[in-house]
C-alpha cells in the first residue's frame, strides 16, 4: 500500500535515514554512490539526487564534491527527532490524508518572542488541521517569518500544508523541539472530535535558518492517535 501511494523518492529517503538513525551508518561513512543506488531502486538519478538532497537538507548527510556523500557528524537532537512532514507520515502509513486551512492572518509581531521571530518583517499566522483515515490528527497553530521566507505571502495555503511547503522551500539549519501532555480546551475538542480535557499530545517547534528565525509552530494530536518514536544507537555500538 505504501508504495502504491508514497513517491519513490520518499522510500530512497526512508530507507537511507533509516540505515543513518539505526547506526548502520556512523558518522564519516560515506553512502553509496547516486550512480549505485540508481541501480539498487531501478529509477533515475534524479530520484536518487532528490532523496540525498532531503537528506542534506535535515543535516544527516553532508556531500563533498567528487568524494560522494558521508552521514554527518551527529548536532543536537538531529538525528534523533527529525522535523516531519505530517503528510508523508500519514501516506507512508498507507492511510488517506486529509487536510484543511483554517485560518489565515498576515500581521505584525504583538510579543517579544514574535519580534524576534519576524526580525523586523510581518508575520504570517495560519491555522490548519490534518486528518488520517477522515480522523481528525493534528490541530496546528503556525506562524512564518517573512523575512525569512518572503515566498510564503504567495502560497496557496489552501491546497499545500505549510509545513510541508516549509521542508521544500525554506530549508532550516537549527531546530528546537518542546513536547508536552496537555488537555483539550474547547476549541481543540471541537476540531479534533474530543471532550473537553481530554489528554493530547502538544509538539511545539521552533526553526531558524542561518541564525535567522523560519517559523513557529505547535501542533496539537489526540493522545491516542499519534506518537513520536526516536531509534538511536549509543557511539560505540555504530561500528
Amino acid at each position: 500500500m505504501r508504495d502504491a501511494v508514497e513517491p519513490l523518492h520518499r522510500r530512497i529517503y526512508a530507507d537511507l535515514e533509516g540505515r543513518i538513525l539505526s547506526g548502520d551508518w556512523a558518522p564519516g561513512d560515506r553512502i553509496p554512490f547516486e550512480h549505485e543506488l540508481t541501480a539498487r531502486y531501478g529509477c533515475s538519478r534524479m530520484t536518487v539526487n532528490k532523496a540525498i538532497s532531503e537528506l542534506a537538507e535535515r543535516g544527516l548527510v553532508t556531500r563533498r564534491r567528487r568524494a560522494g556523500t558521508f552521514v554527518a557528524q551527529p548536532r543536537a537532537h538531529a538525528a534523533v527527532l527529525a522535523i516531519p512532514d505530517l503528510r508523508a507520515e500519514v501516506l507512508e502509513r498507507g492511510q488517506s490524508y486529509g487536510y484543511a486551512l483554517l485560518e489565515r492572518t498576515e500581521r505584525p509581531a504583538t510579543t517579544a518572542d514574535e519580534t524576534d521571530l519576524a526580525a523586523g518583517g510581518l508575520l504570517l499566522g495560519l491555522t490548519c488541521l490534518h486528518s488520517a483515515d477522515g480522523l481528525p490528527l493534528a490541530l496546528e497553530r503556525r506562524l512564518i517569518a517573512l523575512a525569512a521566507a518572503p515566498e510564503a505571502i504567495n502560497v496557496d495555503f489552501h491546497t499545500v500544508p505549510p509545513g510541508s511547503w516549509l521542508l521544500d522551500f525554506a530549508p532550516w539549519t537549527q531546530a528546537e523541539n518542546r513536547i508536552s501532555a496537555v488537555e483539550a480546551d474547547a476549541r481543540e475538542a471541537r476540531l479534533l472530535g474530543l471532550k473537553t480535557g481530554a489528554a493530547c499530545l502538544c509538539v511545539e517547534r521552533r526553526t531558524w535558518r542561518d541564525g535567522q528565525g523560519v517559523t513557529r509552530v505547535s501542533q496539537t494530536f489526540p493522545g491516542d492517535r499519534y506518537d513520536l518514536v526516536a531509534r538511536f544507537s549509543s557511539r560505540e555500538d555504530r561500528r
